[in-house]
C-alpha cells in the first residue's frame, strides 16, 4: 500500500487546539489587564471592556481546551499510537517542562534570599537593614509548617507505592489504595495551608518578606492544587481500566512532577520557614 505505515511515530492530524489554546490565553490575559487596571474603552469609547468577564470567559476557555487536548492524547494512547519511540518523546518533553518548573521556582528563591542577605534599611542594604522585617511575625517551623512537610512526604511515599505496584508487580489493586493515599494526603495539605495563610500575622503587599513568602508558598500551593488534580486523573483512568505495566506514561508524568513538588516543598520549609524566619 502506497500510504502504509512504516514507521514507529505518530502523525498527529490537524487540530484546532494549539489556536484555541493560545486565543484563550490571550482573551484571559486581556481580561486579567482589563480587571486590574479598570474598564478598558474600545471602539473610540463607545465600548468597554468588562475585566472580569473577559477573564473567566478566558479561563473556562483554557480549561475547556486543555480537556479536549488531553483527552484527544489518552484516546491516542488507548489506540496504540504511543508506540515505545513516541512515549520517549513525550517522557522527555515532560522532564523538559519540569526543568521549566523549576527555573520558574528558582526566581522566587532568588528574590528571597537577596532580600534576606541584603535587607533593605533607611541608610543601604546589609548596614542597618533587618530581616524579616520589623514588626513580622513569622510562623514557627516546627508545628503546622513541619506537619504539612510529613503530609506531603507520605504523598510523594504513596505514588512511589502506587508507580511501583503498577510497574513491578502489576498489582492494581495497591495502584488504587496508593493513589488514593496520595490524593487524599494532597488535599489534607491544600487545607491546612488555607488555614496557615488563614493565621497569617502579615500580609501580602506593604512588606517585600509577606510578598516572597505568599508569592513561593501561593505558587508551590497552586501546583500541589494541580498535581492532585492529575493523580486524580491518573484514579479515574485506573477505574477505567487504562495503563498496563510496560504503558503508563500519563502516571508516570504525575507521579514524576509529584516528586518535584515534593522537593520544591522542602527547599521552601528549609529556605523561608527555618533559615528566613
Amino acid at each position: 500500500m502506497a500510504h502504509a505505515k512504516n514507521h514507529d511515530y505518530h502523525i498527529l492530524p490537524p487540530s484546532i487546539n494549539p489556536f484555541m489554546g493560545s486565543f484563550a490565553a490571550f482573551v484571559m490575559l486581556v481580561g486579567a489587564v482589563a480587571w486590574m487596571a479598570g474598564p478598558v474603552p474600545v471602539l473610540f469609547g463607545t465600548l468597554e471592556l468588562s475585566g472580569p468577564w473577559m477573564f473567566l470567559i478566558g479561563f473556562a476557555a483554557v480549561l475547556y481546551t486543555m480537556f479536549s487536548w488531553w483527552a484527544e492524547m489518552v484516546e491516542e494512547g488507548e489506540q496504540g499510537d504511543h508506540t515505545p519511540v513516541v512515549r520517549i518523546g513525550l517522557r522527555y518533553g515532560f522532564i523538559f517542562f519540569i526543568m521549566s518548573e523549576v527555573m520558574f521556582f528558582v526566581a522566587w528563591f532568588w528574590s528571597f534570599f537577596k532580600h534576606a542577605m541584603y535587607p533593605m534599611g533607611p541608610l543601604s542594604p546589609a548596614v542597618d537593614g533587618q530581616w524579616p522585617p520589623a514588626g513580622i511575625e513569622t510562623f514557627d517551623p516546627w508545628h503546622l509548617p513541619l506537619i504539612n512537610t510529613l503530609i506531603l512526604l507520605c504523598s510523594g511515599a504513596a505514588a512511589t507505592w502506587a508507580h511501583h505496584a503498577l510497574a513491578h508487580e502489576n498489582n492494581r489493586k495497591d495502584l488504587k489504595s496508593g493513589l488514593i493515599l496520595a490524593i487524599l494526603l494532597g488535599a489534607v495539605f491544600t487545607i491546612f495551608q488555607a488555614y496557615e495563610y488563614s493565621h497569617a500575622a502579615f500580609g501580602f503587599s506593604g512588606n517585600i518578606y509577606g510578598a516572597n513568602f505568599f508569592m513561593a508558598t501561593g505558587f508551590h500551593g497552586f501546583h500541589v492544587l494541580v498535581g492532585t488534580i492529575f493523580l486524580l486523573v491518573c484514579l479515574i483512568r485506573v477505574y477505567k481500566g487504562h495503563f498496563t505495566q510496560d504503558h503508563h506514561v500519563g502516571f508516570e508524568a504525575a507521579a514524576w512532577y509529584w516528586h518535584f513538588v515534593d522537593v520544591v516543598w522542602l527547599f521552601l520549609f528549609a529556605a523561608v520557614y527555618i533559615w528566613g524566619g
